[in-house]
């Protein structure tokens, strides 16, 4: 395939960041099965900064707020799931070149409130006021 037809394909199909963050989700099925919690927390070890303080951050405000969540990786991200279901995850913002990170929730978290309600948070900071919402809101996910 030419060049020209290369790019023309990969336009139509998924990004490099995507082909790259399925196969990282491959190799952490393998890697959490063996221990979730090592590989969620090698995988904030790793983020550039800011980004690494964030990820530790949000990471001990889901674990206090919700200890029964598991830490794992999930699309190469940090995730926390009760049993085998993600309920939540931090993208950060180095990932896919974004200008904030993510805190996002996935459909098993009990965020439903009436037919729209929001699943996915920027953070570019944290402040108390931003923690305790962080806290509020992953204690109503898993409730």
């Amino acid at each position: 395939m030419r060049n020209g037809e290369d790019k023309a394909k990969r336009a139509k199909g998924l990004t490099e960041e995507e082909i790259a963050a399925m196969k990282e989700h491959i190799e952490e099925l393998n890697a959490d099965r063996k221990d979730g919690k090592a590989a969620a927390l090698s995988k904030i070890e790793k983020m550039p900064e800011p980004d690494r303080t964030l990820a530790r951050r949000i990471h001990v405000i889901i674990t206090s707020a919700a200890p029964d969540l598991s830490p794992r990786t999930w699309y190469g991200m940090p995730a926390y799931s009760k049993g085998d279901k993600v309920i939540c995850f931090f993208q950060n913002a180095s990932k896919f070149k974004a200008r904030y990170s993510t805190l996002g929730f996935s459909d098993k978290a009990n965020l439903d409130d009436g037919d729209i309600w929001p699943t996915t948070f920027a953070i570019k900071r944290l402040g108390r006021v931003e923690e305790k919402r962080i806290a509020a809101l992953v204690k109503k996910a898993v409730n």
